[in-house]
Formats: structure tokens, sequence, C-alpha cells
């Protein structure tokens, strides 16, 4: 502290006119001059509460003055009533603390990609007159650093025709493209104070479940793109067991400075600046900005190079996971209001996520709680509603999760999408969403449901296992929206196989008859799908089922593998987990009709270690299989 005071004193024998009281710097601010204020945790809170202080006495001085914000954590006196006459608010991205007077008709919003609105101020289409922001103290030789808050900041600063700077000895000072010079400013203020902090809600179970779903989607070596909240930090804490992750991203986080510290991201497979943590901001607590501080494996860029879809495309195997406040059936979903409710805004979500679209091997992700308002709303819901903005239109998003799953959008069909959606949404709401989809004709009329705990995915049976042949394979229950897979899968095998999986020449597996393998009550039935991981998507190679007995305590059994995955012990551990199923369940056995020629499918069952009993009747052997203790 004594050196930066030492600094300090220096800096203001050389630059005496720079140093001068608070007043005399407002003064040069004139009327309906065009204000921006430096963002989220880089606010400079002194110099805007001086500033409101400033107008509040001086009413005559400061007056229809347009102040431009991304988004404020801490204080924004100049959204509130009592100073309307001297400040009009302008927003970028509305936050807590100027909702209200957004949607009041107190304040503006401006919709608008971030990554383009440097371009607005260094074309004059919104001109700059004065930038009020923070900085870290300069070093020796006059370069400060805009540390937590460079985004549209440092295009502010080169456009502005007065620069105020707060200079915080709390500011980190980080690398990359946040230097200013003490040349560039014409005002100093010298005060410190601590930085505002960002502590999202503590991660629950819920926000839990979501993490674990999306580490299943990120790969060894991705590059990642994630947003604030507590869902973003519980898909960071469940990221841990990763290696050689990257980051090009909007915000650090202190999850992300967490994983940084425990080897996970190392940047070390980048395409672009490999070796580099990339973002703009940062919101977090302090033990992040002292990471920040001096560190050379961060840097940090203007908005409009980590927000550019088009350098985010650049990244092999891109990662956008982003969250969303309502998504419908279509696909399409906003961030940015509830109905005709301004919320939030348009902010770098779309950016990244098309800048993913367009990467080799990327992906968008889209996270979000099933439900809102203590689970009374679903934000599944059929239709995007009257008035909401579109952040993310039906193109945009890959993959949506929620506590109940991962829906996959990307190349399918409005009914393949709804069906998908509805599969991940809340129980609660599933039967009401079948119901209005069907009045908008985008899913089957006939479309058959199970309401209630007896139709829910049971995604704990999920399960990897390793064939004799060394093969892992996914054994996990059937969705409802697994209609296209089962009609694809059945369709692909040869005559000889569908045969004998339904002892029958009947060939065709019409939508009426593929219900019967989806729309399953599970306290009724199983159906387990074995999946094969593909370049692109899993493979189907399998697929078993039983059907419960009530009155003898056993279940009628059967299982058909893919005629090229046949012969490799996929059918093997079908029929053993199904068996660990049964007899959770409490049953005593199988039974199963097999045809005589059928010997591979009466060997997996002979080498299953049933007691068997057969009786044989025009080629069709009929089998009771009890389960040993």
């Amino acid at each position: 502290m004594e050196r930066i005071q030492r600094i300090m004193t220096e800096m203001e024998q050389r630059y005496p006119d720079k140093f001068i009281p608070e007043n005399r710097v407002f003064e040069k601010i004139r009327r309906g001059a065009h204000l921006f204020i430096g963002t989220g945790c880089g606010e400079p809170q002194q110099l805007v509460s001086a500033l409101a202080n400033y107008a509040a006495t001086h009413p005559k001085a400061v007056f229809d003055a347009e102040v431009f914000h991304v988004w404020t954590l801490g204080v924004a006196p100049y959204a509130d009533e009592k100073l309307q006459r001297n400040f009009r608010h302008n927003s970028f991205f509305i936050g807590e603390t100027t909702r209200t007077a957004v949607n009041e008709g107190l304040a503006d919003y401006t919709p608008i990609f971030l990554s383009q609105v440097p371009r607005l101020f260094r074309r004059d289409f919104i001109p700059i007159d004065v930038a009020l922001v923070q900085a870290s103290p300069p070093d020796r030789n006059g370069y400060m650093s805009l540390g937590v808050s460079v985004d549209i900041t440092k295009a502010a600063v080169e456009k502005a025709s007065l620069v105020i700077c707060q200079v915080n000895s709390f500011m980190p000072r980080v690398h990359g493209d946040t230097f200013i010079h003490i040349d560039d400013v014409d005002y100093i203020l010298y005060y410190n104070e601590p930085l505002l902090e960002y502590s999202p809600t503590i991660s629950d179970e819920l926000a839990d479940e979501i993490g674990k779903h999306v580490a299943h989607l990120i790969e060894d070596g991705d590059t990642i793109q994630v947003g604030y909240g507590s869902i973003p930090n519980a898909i960071l804490a469940n990221l841990i067991d990763k290696k050689h992750l990257g980051v090009h991203t909007e915000l650090v986080s202190d999850g992300i400075v967490d994983l940084i510290k425990k080897g996970v991201i190392d940047n070390s497979m980048k395409t672009l600046d490999r070796g580099k943590t990339v973002a703009t901001f940062c919101m977090g607590l302090k033990d992040t900005y002292d990471f920040l501080d001096d560190n050379p494996s961060i840097e940090f860029r203007t908005i409009d190079y980590t927000n550019n879809p088009l350098i985010i495309a650049q990244q092999v195997k891109m990662a956008a996971i982003n969250s969303a406040l309502e998504i419908d059936l279509t696909g399409q979903a906003s961030a940015e209001s509830l109905g005709k409710v301004f919320y939030s805004g348009i902010g770098g979500q779309a950016d990244f996520m098309r800048g993913a679209i367009l990467a080799p091997g990327g992906k968008s992700i889209l996270a979000l709680p099933s439900t809102a308002e203590q689970g009374k709303i679903s934000r599944i819901i059929p239709m995007i509603r009257e008035g909401a903005g579109v952040t993310l239109n039906r193109g945009d998003v890959h993959y949506v999760v929620t506590e109940y799953g991962i829906a996959y959008l990307h190349g399918k069909n409005v009914r393949e999408r709804a069906m998908e959606l509805i599969a991940i949404a809340h129980p609660d709401f599933r039967s009401w969403l079948i119901e209005e989809a069907k009045k908008d004709n985008i899913i089957y009329r006939d479309q058959a449901f199970i309401p209630g705990k007896a139709g829910e995915y049971p995604a704990d049976l999920e399960t990897y296992r390793v064939t004799k042949e060394g093969i892992e394979v996914l054994l996990r229950p059937v969705k409802i929206s697994d209609e296209p897979l089962l009609k694809d899968f059945y369709y692909s095998l040869s005559d000889k196989s569908m045969y004998r999986r339904f002892v029958s020449t009947r060939q065709d597996m019409p939508h009426d008859r593929l219900q019967d393998f989806v729309v399953i009550d599970f306290t009724k039935e199983m159906v387990i799908l074995a999946m094969l991981p593909g370049e692109e998507k899993d493979i189907l190679a399998g697929v078993g089922q039983y059907s419960i007995n009530e009155g003898t305590h056993h279940a009628e059994v059967a299982f058909v593998v893919k005629d090229e995955h046949q012969n490799q012990g996929i059918g093997t551990e079908l029929l053993a987990y199904l068996t660990q199923l049964a007899r959770r369940q409490g049953l005593h056995g199988f039974t199963a009709e097999v045809l005589a020629e059928n010997k591979p499918m009466m060997h997996v069952f002979e080498q299953a270690g049933f007691d068997i009993e057969r009786s044989v009747s025009s080629g069709v052997y009929e089998l009771t299989m009890s389960f040993r203790d």
C-alpha cells in the first residue's frame, strides 16, 4: 500500500490538473450529456454516489443526462424517481436495481447483442460524452488496468470526450486488453473501497441434478462458456473429473477459478489463445479478484472479441452453456422477459450459442429448472408468451437440460422436439403440455401418456455395463420421446430378426404400435434400451422388455439386438439387467416364447442362471424361468 501511495503522490505531482475536487470534476458535465458507467462489480461506487449527491445539491447543473450501463449490482441512484429530471437510465441489460424503473417507464432498455455495443460507441450511433470508470492504480509507466470490467468499458473510455476514473487499490491488475494510460484520463479520484462482490444462491439438490446432466455432455478438451448463478455454479462443480478444459467466456466466476486452481482448466487444447483463460468481465468474491491480480494465465479482452460469434466459431469443441426463463415446445427460448415484463436482456448468450453451433464439434446447451415460483409455473410452455423476447430461436439450441434429463433438439422436427421437451418437463405439467400440444397439432392427436409417478422416467435406472467383448453400453429406460429412435431401430432389423422377436411375419411398425414400447407404466412393465456411443449421437443397439403378470408374479420377457451388434454380449447384458430390475420389483421369474430355430436367444436364456421349464408346440418353446435364490 505504501508503494501505491508513493506512486499516486508522484502522479498527482506530475498531473495536478487531473486531481481536482469532485465538485469541480462534475462541473465539467454538460446538460443533456450521454454518460457511461462501468459494468457490474467494476462499477465505480464512490463516483456514482458522488455524482448523485452533486445532482441532488445542484439540481440545475446536471439534468436530462442519459446514463448508459450494462448491468449494475450496486448503487443506481440515477434510476431513482427523485432524480428523473437529472438522469434517464438506458440499460443494455436489466438488473434487479433497475428492473422496476424500466417496467414502470422510468428508465429505458436497449436490446442488443453485447458484442455489438462497442461498435455503437465507435460509430457514434450512441455518443459517449462522459465515462465514469474504475481502474487499478497506475504502474511506474502510467498504465492502469480496468480490472474486472473490460467488456464495453474499454470502448467507452476510448470514445468519451471526458473520462473520469476512480483509482482503487482493491481493483486487480488483470492482463490482456485491459490497460488505459493516465494520459487518456481527464480526471482521477483516488478512493479505495472493496469491489462489489457477487455471491449467487448456494446450489441446491435441483441445481446439482442439472449440473450432473450437463457434465455428461462436456468432454475432455472442450472449451467452455458458462453464465452466472446457482445452476452455472453447480455445472462447474460437476466438471471436477474432466481434463484439459479451456475457457473462452464472457464471465469469469468463482467456479471457473476453482477449476483452474484444481487443474481441470488448463487451456492446453484451445484453438485460439492457447494457455489462456479468456473473458471480458468478472463477478465473484474477493478471493477470485486476488487470483486475477497480475496472473498471466488470465486475459480479459473487449466484448467485441470474446463475444464475437466468428471468433467463438474458431474454437474447436466449443461448448456454450446458458440458461433461460422459459422455452416453448418448438424450441424458442426467452432469457430476457416474462411475457411483456422486461427482466434481464439479450446479453451475450445468443452470440455464444450461435458461435458454438458453428464451431467444429461445438455444442449449445440450455440449462434451466423445470419450474419457477416454487413449482407453481412450468418453464417449459406450449408456446412462447405474447410480448416475450425470443432470445434464442428454434435453431440456436442443441441440448436442453432440466433436473429431469436431457432433450436433444438439433435437426429434429417440431413434433419430436415437443416430445423431447415434455419428457424433461416437471411431471406435474406433462399432462397439460401433452394436451396443449395436441390442441396446437404439434404432436399426434392420439398421443398416449401415463400421468403421475407410474409414467415418470426413472433416471436412477440408467447404468453403464461392459460386455464380454469389452464394449461399454449404456442401459437406460425408454423415454416417451424415443419413438423415432425405436422406429428406425425396428426398421433396421433384418426380416429374420423381426420374425424371431415378434414370432410374426408382420413387418410394419406404425405410430400406434410404437406407442406400446415408449409409453410405459413402469410399475407394470419395463423397457430398457442398450445404447452405444457414436461420433455424433448414441446408437441404439438393442431393446429388452418385460411385462408383469401379477397373478403369477412372473413377467413375460423378450429382447432383440440389432443384426450388426449380435454376438457381442449385448443381449446377455440386457437380460442380466432386466433380471436385476425384476428381482427388485419382487418378481419370481420370467416367461418367454422362443422359436425353436432361435438358438442364440435360447443360449442367452440357458446361460443366465435360471431354473428353466420348457414345452414346445408348433416350433415354439414356451419357457418358464425361475430366479434362483
